[in-house]
């Protein structure tokens, strides 16, 4: 029986895989047509057929090098889809094909039947996708565009050792191990593996979606840097971090400055390639027009269809001056990204120490709730109290991670 939803879901897809053009790595659609009982849709014969396929043909494992080919293509247009604001939501190796039967095909993405259209500040609530590939996210109903860059993890440690991070009998039974347990590492082949391509998918399997890196950062990661000339995508969570930096107060913004500081040479590439996309001026400063016209230059009818250009418009202030490199760094630095790593600890010392040599002074509980924006109904004194040093009033170390991940009223008001 064809439901009305079903229907819809076709539409839908129809509507995505028009917007959806001018990627080397996603299907080609030529055109729908309907009648009274079927809709037909007209796309690209891809030959060499789905990636289960060549890993089950392989004996169920690539090298790294082999991953690492796929892994890009796959990479890259998910980082472009991402960037249209449309999620997949059942990317699997059964939704990858070859175009041809040659090992050295492109790899091109299919079945958009279970996409939507995503806001860059929208979470969707639906549960969708297949067992195996499901983020936790997804489970807990509230996810967005990193419930993808999981799946894609998945992908790769299968690839890398040939069997599924969580596995179970029933559905049930894997949306637990999802929810629970931790992918192994200590099974052959990964001690003979190196240590970036575990890292890899360990930052692709992060359980936190705010910690999980992006489809484009993955491209920016030691494991795939530099293959094949791999270029770095605009990354939509750039202009998501921006928005909430322009938002902070002043004392927020001179803490993430201190934590930019800190950044290694590593950590810096990904924010370098990010901010030469924008193009910036000659005297090496960006604007809101730089920005416009990056978005626009990247931009396809999907784009429209999430208003992303809309989302522009929380980034306004910028119209009436420049940022630098310097600055940019600190709106763009993810905090939670950060605090995944091995030496998130190192990272907040250090630009605690920075913050406290420059822009450390004495503050007052009654200015600190001004400078966050609380509202009458918190009770500051009960829940700023740890925030600030007892022996001159200066913004504790507690007190300073807490501003870097940026307090909501709420969120303050919920912790009492």
């Amino acid at each position: 029986m064809t439901t009305a939803i079903a229907i819809e879901d076709v539409r839908r897809e129809v509507k995505i895989l028009q917007a959806l053009t001018g990627h080397k790595n996603l299907v080609q659609f030529y055109d729908a047509f309907e009648d009274h009982d079927n809709v037909y849709i007209v796309m690209e014969l891809c030959e060499g057929g789905e990636l289960l396929d060549r890993i089950l043909s392989r004996g169920g494992k690539y090298s790294e090098d082999d991953a690492r080919a796929v892994m890009v293509q796959i990479l890259n247009v998910v980082s472009f889809f991402h960037l249209q604001g449309v999620v997949h939501r059942d990317l699997k190796p059964e939704n990858f094909l070859f175009t041809s039967k040659d090992e050295n095909s492109e790899l091109k993405a299919i079945d958009f039947g279970l996409s939507d259209f995503v806001k860059p500040d929208e979470r969707l609530n639906d549960i969708v996708g297949s067992a195996y590939y499901v983020a936790p996210e997804v489970l807990h109903r509230s996810y967005s565009t990193e419930a993808d860059v999981w799946s894609i993890g998945v992908i790769a440690y299968i690839l890398l050792c040939g069997s599924r991070p969580f596995w179970a009998r029933t559905e049930s039974g894997i949306f637990r191990a999802v929810l629970k347990a931790d992918p192994s590492f200590d099974e052959v082949p990964w001690p003979s593996l190196s240590s970036e391509a575990k890292d890899f998918v360990k930052c692709l399997l992060n359980k936190d979606p705010r910690k999980r890196i992006t489809a484009a950062q993955a491209l920016s990661h030691p494991w795939i840097r530099g293959y094949n000339g791999v270029k770095v995508p605009l990354d939509i969570l750039i202009f998501k971090l921006m928005k909430a930096y322009m938002r902070s107060s002043s004392l927020r913004k001179a803490a993430l400055r201190a934590l930019s500081k800190t950044l290694t040479v590593d950590e810096l590439f990904y924010l370098k390639e990010q901010f030469a996309h924008l193009e910036p001026n000659k005297n090496g400063t960006i604007t809101l027009e730089n920005i416009r016209t990056a978005l626009m230059k990247n931009s396809t009818d999907a784009m429209k269809e999430s208003r992303i250009p809309d989302f522009l418009a929380s980034l306004n202030a910028l119209q009436y001056r420049r940022m630098d490199f310097e600055e940019f760094c600190a709106a763009a630095l993810s905090v939670h990204q950060l605090e995944a790593l091995d030496r998130w600890e190192q990272h907040a010392r250090c630009a605690y120490e920075l913050f406290d040599k420059d822009g450390n002074r004495a503050i007052m509980i009654e200015e600190l709730a001004s400078e966050l924006g609380l509202g009458p109904s918190v009770p500051v004194h009960a829940v700023l109290h740890d925030w600030i040093r007892h022996t001159d009033g200066k913004l504790s170390f507690l007190g300073f991670v807490k501003l870097l991940h940026g307090v909501s009223s709420r969120a303050l008001a919920k912790a009492q």
